[in-house]
């Protein structure tokens, strides 16, 4: 898959940059970090912005290392262009998703690129599920796994997590790369049936009331 990408320096390093000063200039990281309160004030920036924002720099160091892993495989399969949309919209609708779930919480907030990541990784899944994870994982496994424990950790608020903005930006790789790259319904059909079981689950369950 060749070298590293410049769309994927670009992203690293925009991140690396804006999350640096988050660290070292307080008004700066609550200016631009989400938070339920302000967004319904107005400031909408605020779904897209938190996305390049970092509570420390083990939580930059993770989502920027599994980026860089996954990444030149989703470009290596739709393009950087595509990849770039994947990303955006991974982050925004990630972001939407921890918004609804807390949008009658006026202190909510969050930051991290967690959605963004994620949608890459679970686009990444989606276009070659049985990439091993972890060395040993088959991909499609664990991108099941990992939605079914988010439906569970969204639930029971588990840890000081935006589960919430993981599913919304792995719904949101699953549904660009499709776009993308429609090709999948006829050559992996059963794949994208089974990496859309966790999303059907959350969504019954939210219509049950059960989330």
């Amino acid at each position: 898959m060749g070298s590293l990408s410049l769309f994927t320096i670009i992203i690293i390093a925009a991140n690396a940059l804006i999350s640096y000063k988050g660290f070292n200039d307080y008004i700066f990281f609550e200016r631009y970090k989400f938070n339920v309160g302000a967004i319904k004030r107005g400031e909408q920036f605020r779904v897209f912005s938190s996305g390049f924002l970092h509570a420390d720099m083990q939580h930059l160091l993770f989502n920027m290392l599994t980026l860089y892993f996954f990444a030149d495989r989703v470009i290596y399969f739709v393009g950087e262009f595509n990849f770039l949309i994947i990303y955006v919209g991974s982050l925004i609708l990630g972001s939407l998703m921890s918004y609804y779930f807390h949008q009658n919480e006026y202190q909510y907030s969050a930051v991290g690129a967690s959605g963004a990541v994620m949608g890459i990784l679970y686009a990444a899944i989606l276009v070659d599920p049985m990439m091993k994870i972890y060395g040993f994982i088959p991909g499609f496994v664990f991108g099941i796994a990992y939605l079914l424990y988010s439906i569970y950790g969204m639930k029971n608020r588990i840890g000081n997590i935006g589960h919430d903005a993981h599913f919304g930006g792995a719904v949101g790789g699953y549904a660009i790369t499709l776009i993308v790259m429609p090709s999948l319904f006829e050559t992996d059909l059963l794949m994208v049936c089974l990496l859309a079981i966790p999303i059907i689950v959350l969504f019954v369950m939210h219509k049950l009331g059960k989330i």
